[in-house]
């Protein structure tokens, strides 16, 4: 079974959007045992749109179409699909009443006629009804090929893949079981990884591949295996993974499918009764982000301090003047004084503190570029590592978040 997903306008081929559709539709396709063979992102022209059909259609059992369904002249999907279908637009009486519920509701200005085309569809389509906007999705069939076109809108597109996109694929085709057990390392580099579990590697079956996904101090390992015999292969990956935790278990720090490394250290808090506040100045809230975007966060994260300049560690936090001028901003002894500073003003029991030299410039402080101090403060004290990550500013800032998770994880367990 194998899938192509199109999306359709100028706005990503300039990079004015980013396309996020098609990692959405390629996940939960391949969740139901459906392979995305491409992805091709085309504009709003309706040459380069048939040809993109067209070609598709010789490769692919299903090809997916996001975009340029809206009511303006540039969205030109619905015309450019009838005439690939040799097909005409009528209304549909059921999108239209949805239309015009919608205006009543929840938009003060009247129904225009722009808005009631919305309602227009080729006559050789089946509605996928858009519960969640005024497009409407549309179901052709061509010589064994499945068309399914959806609006460009994510939430609207992800309801309609939800709702009626995925249960037809699944009653209209036989797919074979896809099963994917993603494991998270910390820690160590690919090669090293690679080098540790080779003799495990080259035991695995047939039907099951490795993929390594390094990633900013982590390194992702996603086995994946397919065939009709879902139990088989379900059993045979977690055999696998016990047989590759016996190897690297002492990086293995969780499973994309179930929980990521902030919501371990989440967990662990939960269990032992504890709290956790953050100080970031070289991270920029991106470590406070991440715990705070998982439900449930308020029960372990008391809170956090952004204090990116150098004055603002001393308003805020209370950080003594005097260790900033002998020893920098950016050293280890201010990093712990941030962590025991927010430690105290959250009244957590733990704390991160980060402080640090992304670049490009120097900075207030005399460290070079890419030189981080991450401290992390216990209920029994307070200690420190330095690291020099990378000269680059994106790949240090997301390194430090990470080291920071593998610090407070090794010091929970």
């Amino acid at each position: 079974m194998l899938a192509e997903i199109i999306t359709i306008g100028d706005e990503i081929l300039i990079g004015q959007i980013i396309d996020s559709n098609s990692a959405f539709i390629g996940k939960e396709l391949n969740k139901i045992g459906i392979d995305v063979h491409q992805i091709s992102s085309v504009k709003d022209d309706k040459q380069h749109i048939l040809d993109a059909i067209e070609e598709a259609s010789n490769r692919v059992d299903v090809v997916l179409i996001t975009g340029g369904l809206g009511p303006t002249k540039d969205d030109i999907t619905k015309h450019t699909i009838c005439e690939y279908f040799e097909d005409t637009l009528v209304e549909n009486k059921d999108v239209l009443e949805h239309v015009e519920k919608l205006f009543a509701k929840y938009i003060a200005t009247p129904i225009s006629d722009v808005n009631k085309q919305q309602a227009l569809v080729p006559s050789k389509s089946t509605v996928l009804m858009n519960l969640y906007g005024t497009a409407p999705g549309m179901w052709l069939e061509k010589e064994n090929t499945v068309f399914i076109s959806m609006p460009g809108v994510p939430y609207e597109m992800k309801g309609l893949m939800k709702d009626e996109v995925l249960p037809r694929l699944q009653k209209r085709f036989n797919r074979p079981y896809i099963i994917h057990k993603t494991i998270l390392t910390y820690g160590m580099g690919e090669s090293t990884v690679a080098e540790k579990i080779e003799d495990w590697e080259n035991d695995l079956p047939s039907y099951i591949k490795l993929a390594y996904l390094p990633n900013l101090g982590r390194v992702r390992l996603r086995l994946s295996a397919r065939g009709n015999d879902k139990k088989l292969l379900e059993d045979t990956i977690e055999k696998k993974v016990s047989a590759l935790n016996l190897i690297i278990g002492d990086i293995i720090v969780g499973y994309e499918e179930d929980e990521t490394i902030e919501m371990r250290i989440g967990q662990l808090l939960i269990k032992q009764g504890k709290t956790l506040s953050v100080a970031e100045s070289c991270t920029g809230g991106k470590i406070a982000q991440s715990f705070t975007a998982n439900a449930g966060a308020s029960a372990y994260f008391n809170g956090g301090a952004v204090t990116y300049a150098t004055q603002s560690k001393i308003d805020i936090l209370g950080i003594d003047p005097e260790i900033i001028k002998k020893h920098t901003v950016t050293s280890i002894e201010v990093a712990e004084a941030m962590a025991l500073a927010v430690k105290e003003k959250f009244k957590s029991d733990y704390a991160i503190a980060t402080t640090g030299n992304a670049g490009p410039e120097k900075g207030d402080g005399d460290v070079e570029v890419g030189t981080v101090f991450i401290a992390i403060a216990t209920p029994k004290g307070v200690f420190s590592e330095q690291y020099v990550f990378s000269n680059l500013r994106e790949r240090t800032i997301g390194k430090a978040v990470n080291k920071s998770f593998e610090l407070l994880l090794n010091t929970l367990l």
